[in-house]
């Protein structure tokens, strides 16, 4: 009778943290969603076509589209041909932001792409293939009387892909090919106000550089960066966040190390588990707000990676120690095959962000994308580590599925068993079950927000209440997570509570006073758990 009280108060108790858990998730997606504003910021730039044809008189190379001490500006190439202004003597200025606007540090990060408005003329048509070269320069100040600062310079190349809808004859004249938007540039940080690039196109015939691009009318840019209000919200949740898992994992842990038993390795992943979710809740990027540091969107995807690669193999060991066969387990080197294409995949999209986020520390013009060994390899790394995810999914579909297969078989064992213990092993294998239900309902949420934050237009509107989806997503989804790991590390603490003598000493003669916790397979220093015994019990039988 007393076990079937403790059971059915474990019962409640569950549904009890269920529902709190589930407040939580809604409050995370409502933040995003009715607080946060829209994730990012599109902002569309036209570049300024400058004189620079007495370079070596100016004093600064930095022409500015407008504002005080403006270039001298060309309307068109038609205006330069009459002028006999050579190509190399324009440069295409932009400055950031437009007009009576200043950048803050709470955007976060800087992406531009670019796109080319190129004209058709019959004696200047764009080659197949062709590419363009590109001499850029970035600069920074913070105050509109300050002289420019250098930040980067670099000389890129870039391959055009355009097509042209009409026939390539006289009448077609000057209309515009459809040219693919290119990378341009991305920047982790943005800590100054004011930013300035200055584009020039380099001509020399003789080398081929920039011949037979076809007649460049107009360079066009769209520049992304986060939100700021975004970014405080962000930072909240963040903030928020971290002492709640710190003070979860410190009492899984202490809860653990009172046992007299050493920690298994099913506890071990889970604490693990718990130290990369802390690892992404830190909220360094405050630190962001007052320091130049480019590196945080690299470090952002190491953290987040390492999160991804623990979580990916806690769905391994979590499944293998239930298995509940007479394979001896509890060891991570029983899981190579299993987890071995994780740290593969982890390790190729390692080396590919490595690629292209760390050589954009040094040139934030950089792109992987850019070149035929660079796509070969981005393409690689990338196929490799999907191949990598396909195995993995594989054995975790067939592991999933012997489990429950398992259990099948052993709940057959139970109605032979005293009241009390039956109910304390149906509430193990409905624990399990309800986790493998919550963890497929985290991963189909993920997919299913992420989808409709891609196909639809950002925002829903009800009245007067706007809902941003992508904001939402975000929250939602990272607060879900939390919750995720907040729930395993409560429900998988080992409990000190103890069935009395007369029940403990009941069908399989088990010693009095056994702990009781979720982990059903685990092995304590007096012997392996009841629902361990008993699947052994049945496999020799």
């Amino acid at each position: 009778m007393a076990g079937a009280i403790i059971e059915n108060m474990s019962t409640k108790k569950l549904c009890i943290v269920g529902g709190i858990l589930l407040v939580f998730q809604v409050i995370a997606f409502l933040v995003g969603g009715l607080i946060a504003p829209s994730p990012t910021t599109a902002v569309p730039y036209t570049s300024v076509k400058c004189i620079d044809v007495r370079k070596n008189h100016h004093k600064t190379k930095w022409l500015m589209p407008w504002g005080l001490n403006h270039c001298e500006k060309l309307k068109d190439f038609d205006e330069a041909v009459s002028r006999q202004i050579e190509a190399n003597d324009i440069v295409f200025a932009v400055h950031i932001p437009l007009p009576s606007k200043e950048m803050s540090p709470w955007f976060q990060f800087m992406l531009f792409i670019m796109q080319l408005d190129i004209a058709f003329k019959m004696d200047n048509d764009l080659k197949e293939n062709a590419e363009i070269t590109l001499d850029v320069s970035l600069a920074y100040r913070d105050d509109v009387f300050d002289d420019w600062e250098e930040i980067a310079h670099a000389i890129e190349i870039r391959k055009l892909k355009c097509t042209f809808g009409s026939p390539k004859t006289l009448e077609s004249e000057g209309r515009h090919y459809d040219c693919d938007f290119l990378p341009f540039m991305e920047i982790g940080s943005v800590a100054h106000k004011y930013y300035l690039i200055n584009i020039r196109l380099p001509v020399n015939e003789r080398k081929g550089i920039n011949v037979g691009i076809g007649e460049i009318k107009d360079i066009r840019f769209v520049g992304i960066h986060q939100n700021g209000g975004f970014t405080k919200v962000w930072f909240a949740m963040k903030t928020f966040l971290t002492p709640s898992i710190l003070i979860i994992m410190v009492w899984y842990w202490r809860r653990i190390t009172l046992m007299t038993r050493a920690p298994v390795l099913l506890e071990k992943v889970i604490f693990a588990l718990g130290i990369s979710m802390t690892f992404i809740n830190i909220p360094v990027e405050w630190f962001s707000i007052g320091f130049d540091w480019t590196w945080m969107l690299l470090f952002g995807d190491i953290r987040q990676g390492i999160f991804y690669a623990m979580l990916l193999s806690f769905w391994i060991i979590f499944c293998g120690e239930h298995m509940m066969d007479q394979n001896e387990r509890n060891r991570l080197s029983g899981y190579w095959k299993q987890v071995g294409p994780i740290a593969v995949g982890s390790f190729c999209l390692f080396i590919f962000d490595m690629c292209e986020r760390g050589v954009q520390l040094k040139n934030p013009f950089y792109s992987i994308w850019t070149t035929e060994v660079g796509t070969e390899l981005a393409m690689a790394f990338i196929i490799v580590a999907g191949i990598c995810l396909c195995l993995y999914f594989l054995f975790l579909c067939f592991m999933v599925f012997q489990v429950f297969r398992n259990i099948s078989g052993k709940q057959s064992s139970l109605p032979a068993m005293s009241k009390a213990r039956r109910l304390h092993y149906e509430g193990l294998i409905f624990r399990f079950k309800f986790l493998m239900l919550i963890t497929l309902a985290c991963a189909a949420m993920t997919v299913i927000f992420f989808i409709v934050s891609q196909v639809t237009e950002g925002h829903w509107k009800w009245g007067d209440i706007t809902i941003q989806v992508n904001s939402a997503f975000f929250t939602g989804i990272y607060g879900m997570w939390n919750l995720y790991v907040f729930a395993l590390m409560f429900l998988y603490a080992p409990s000190h509570k103890n069935y009395g003598e007369d029940q403990s000493n009941g069908d399989l003669g088990v010693n009095s006073g056994e702990e009781l916790q979720l982990t059903t397979t685990i092995t304590h220093v007096d012997g392996p758990t009841e629902v361990y015994k008993l699947a052994r019990k049945e496999a020799q039988e």
